[in-house]
């Protein structure tokens, strides 16, 4: 129940405050709704909980608090569970915290650094019923407040170097947003705002006295996902075993980096339980929401990020990618992510399962509101020489001008994939692919098909990379809790390979060997196009769907081909929004269109309704070549100017 809505269940309010003085320092209390209410100080005590439990609760309290077995002096206070009719204590057999304990101290404490800053909660009510949040903003902030957080990241800077504003200014706005964005889409984990107020007033010092700012980020505030470590910071990562017990002693390399050069960290956004899965839910802080319709998922891994960046509550923020959590994320929510190659950008420092593991690596990227600021975040992590700090980097510093066009030919020659022979796209994909061939071949650029190759194979291929141990580890830190695995990790534990058995040393070496010959391949299939563009010359980029479908019902995402390929092939690939479902490209062009063809595969099928998609964010993806960074973001440049000379016609 968000933040703002109305609990049905009549209540005597001074009852259930007797209530929560007799048990706020003994135990908690739990009901399914797990909310709290917006009028209150007090859990909400609804879904079949009625006035005669409440008695009989306020009887118990007093019979509970006198008994010594329950004073607990340093352990976690004992829970009571009221879901199903049932009073339960959050004692396990073995005497360790219940998880549904563990989770609700997160989620109170969450909400008790929220609750210092009344001025930020929503002025007006908004019912659960509204879908799309993303506009509620507009109505809570200032103008100031809006001028600022709809700026990107560089201009934003532009603006406090200028001094139009102070870095107090700032955070304050995003503080604001952010706030809102978690009451009403969930997508928080860790805030501190409080260290991040402090912070601005230090850097606005050192610019009243200097006349320079701090460093190239000064005073932005980024965001970061949960399982980049932040010293200080619990990292529980989605993992109810992990809460309280995974403080960071160290900043990760990335917010290392961040710090010196003057951003202002202010929150932690929530990731999903294991972190292997294309949605955002755990058992911890629980299910976030796509602010442009809270029905629909907003991406994961990285979906407490894309949330935040959609809702305007942070400019720029820190993900990761290892089958496509940064790019669906942020083609769900209709804002730019990037993934470049292992060994580019500073990866070290996060925590998650299959730490060690590299026959399959994650990246570390940004999630942004322009494709500038995509450049901005790499050129800042590399003029801080990261590979002094992290071995596998490597040293390749970052070549800005190759961004803004040096060596990036007039005339260039794309390859659309239209279908990856697995899932066919939804036809409002199909139509923006259309719509981006159109108008490059009207700008003069060569454009070809490009021709799907092992799609069903490199899926098959990279869940055995993912799963070495069977699923052992994801396994194992689940049952040290107890806590069940939520909707999407009993998916993706569907998909471990080989009967759930982990693979043998010598069957490691024959799946690196397959790794490295679908790398061979996809070399030369691409170095073969040069027959196809009738230059005499490969193509410069691939443009292809980010997945099958736009951002998908909750608990429904099960096609990660169109991103996990290029993870397993190692190549760049930076999403970028063409348009929104339901809208004409300048006035005259074709509209979205209801989905006439998702493959064989009737699930996907079920879950299109296009109501639930109008206005809803569509996105599309950009391929280079491996360790061809700078290329791709100047090759996405040029693909902009011209879909937007298209649009100010």
């Amino acid at each position: 129940m968000p933040y703002g809505s109305k609990c049905s269940f009549s209540f005597d309010k001074r009852l259930m405050q007797t209530v929560q003085s007799m048990v706020s320092h003994s135990f908690h209390i739990h009901c399914p709704g797990n909310q709290l209410h917006p009028n209150s100080a007090v859990y909400c005590l609804r879904c079949h909980i009625n006035y005669f439990i409440l008695v009989t609760l306020q009887s118990l309290c007093s019979t509970l608090l006198t008994s010594a077995s329950l004073h607990y002096s340093d352990q976690p206070r004992p829970f009571l569970d009221l879901s199903g009719g049932l009073v339960r204590l959050n004692r396990s057999e073995n005497g360790l915290e219940h998880w549904k304990s563990i989770a609700l101290r997160k989620r109170e404490d969450r909400e008790s650094i929220l609750a210092k800053y009344p001025q930020w909660r929503p002025e007006s009510h908004i019912p659960p019923e509204v879908k799309d949040v993303s506009k509620v903003l507009f109505d809570e902030l200032s103008s100031t407040e809006i001028d600022i957080v709809r700026s990107d990241a560089t201009s934003l800077l532009d603006s406090i170097r200028d001094r139009r504003y102070n870095c107090a200014q700032v955070i304050r706005a995003y503080c604001h947003a952010a706030t809102l964005a978690q009451d009403l889409t969930n997508c928080l984990s860790e805030i501190f705002f409080d260290e991040a107020l402090r912070r601005a007033e230090e850097l606005d010092i050192y610019m009243e006295q200097t006349g320079k700012p701090y460093g190239p980020l000064h005073g932005l505030p980024v965001s970061v996902k949960d399982h980049i470590m932040i010293k200080g910071k619990d990292t529980s990562t989605g993992y109810i075993a992990w809460c309280y017990k995974t403080v960071a002693d160290n900043d990760a390399v990335a917010v290392d980096i961040l710090r010196k050069a003057g951003a202002i960290l202010f929150v932690k956004t929530n990731n999903p339980q294991t972190l292997l899965s294309l949605e955002t839910d755990n058992n911890i802080f629980e299910r976030t929401t796509n602010p442009f319709n809270r029905e629909l998922t907003p991406g994961g891994s990285s979906g407490g990020e894309s949330a935040l960046i959609a809702f305007h509550g942070s400019p720029l923020g820190l993900g990761t990618d290892i089958g496509g959590s940064i790019r669906l994320p942020a083609a769900c929510t209709g804002l730019y992510g990037f993934k470049a190659s292992v060994g580019r950008i500073p990866h070290k420092g996060l925590l998650g399962s299959h730490n060690g593991m590299d026959a399959i690596v994650g990246v570390l990227g940004p999630i942004a509101r322009s494709a500038r600021d995509l450049a901005l975040f790499c050129r800042v992590m590399l003029h801080f020489e990261p590979w002094l700090a992290e071995p596998p980097l490597l040293e390749i510093p970052w070549k800005q001008d190759v961004v803004e066009g040096k060596g990036i030919a007039s005339k260039l020659c794309f390859a659309i994939l239209w279908d990856d022979g697995v899932l066919k796209p939804q036809q409002s994909i199909l139509d923006a692919l259309e719509h981006c061939r159109t108008q490059l071949i009207a700008a003069g650029h060569t454009v070809i098909d490009w021709i799907p190759m092992d799609h069903k194979e490199a899926w098959e291929l990279i869940t055995k990379l993912y799963f070495l141990d069977g699923g052992a580890e994801y396994e194992a830190v689940l049952k040290e809790s107890g806590e069940p695995p939520v909707p999407q990790t009993k998916w993706i534990m569907s998909q471990v390979p080989n009967s759930g058995k982990p693979f043998s040393v010598a069957e490691i070496f024959q799946l690196n060997l397959q790794r490295e010959a679908f790398r061979q391949k996809l070399l030369d299939h691409w170095n073969n196009t040069r027959k196809q563009t009738g230059t005499d010359t490969p193509i410069d980029a691939i443009i292809t769907p980010v997945a099958p479908t736009l951002a998908p019902r909750h608990e429904t995402t099960q096609w990660w081909g169109y991103t996990s390929y290029w993870n397993l092939a190692d190549y760049p690939a930076v999403v970028f929004p063409v348009g929104r479902y339901g809208n004409v490209w300048g006035g005259k062009g074709q509209a979205f269109t209801t989905a006439s063809y998702f493959g064989s595969d009737g699930h996907f099928r079920e879950q299109w309704d296009p109501t639930l998609r109008e206005s809803i964010p569509v996105c599309l993806q950009l391929i280079g070549r491996r360790l061809n960074e700078e290329k791709v973001l100047g090759v996405l440049n040029v693909v902009e100017e011209v879909l937007q000379r298209k649009e100010s016609r």
